[in-house]
């Protein structure tokens, strides 16, 4: 049985939620379509959206799909945010625009587009560590812009130098040490 399906979906104030062959949802930034499979009905009263379905069989797509829509619900009233942080000396990013180039200690800059709908910010850096901020109001195309992000230059498991999520604990090789690389 679904728990996730079977909660209930409350919609905050300036939210509105329109069912047809997809769900539309409407906000103040912007807007999000979600498939809305056959088997999955939707009922909105009171600014609440309720999601059935037909039989046990649909019970992964009713918790999907009523996970889908709370994440669209989220998006266009508050949005997401994601956090990167740039660890390396040297290493650093410039956002102009859509564009952020980053210098991280390969012979050339990276230029990385950011696609609509994305923002970035740059904090101040302290301590060699630079943290990115990434907003946006879809979650997964949030989620695989900081992914590709994060692939420029992974976390080096000797130094730790490399781009990382905010939290993300990293542990840290010993290396060779001069009397075992001898033998």
């Amino acid at each position: 049985m679904s728990r996730v399906g079977k909660k209930l979906l409350p919609l905050p104030k300036g939210v509105k939620l329109t069912a047809g062959a997809e769900l539309l949802v409407e906000g103040p930034k912007g807007k999000q379509t979600v498939p809305l499979p056959r088997g999955i009905t939707v009922t909105q009263k009171d600014g609440i959206v309720e999601f059935q379905r037909d039989g046990d069989d649909k019970a992964a797509l009713h918790g999907l799909t009523r996970a889908l829509a709370a994440n669209a619900v989220q998006g266009v009233s508050t949005g997401f945010t994601r956090e990167l942080q740039l660890f390396g000396v040297g290493y650093k990013c410039d956002v102009k625009g859509r564009i952020a180039t980053f210098t991280l200690g390969y012979s050339h800059a990276i230029e990385f587009y950011l696609p609509d709908g994305i923002e970035m910010r740059i904090d101040k850096p302290a301590n060699n560590l630079t943290p990115l901020i990434l907003t946006g109001g879809d979650k997964q195309a949030l989620g695989q812009v900081a992914a590709k992000m994060r692939a420029l230059r992974p976390p080096d498991p000797y130094k730790n130098k490399g781009i990382r999520y905010a939290g993300e604990v990293l542990r840290k090789k010993a290396g060779k040490t001069g009397a075992s690389a001898a033998k």
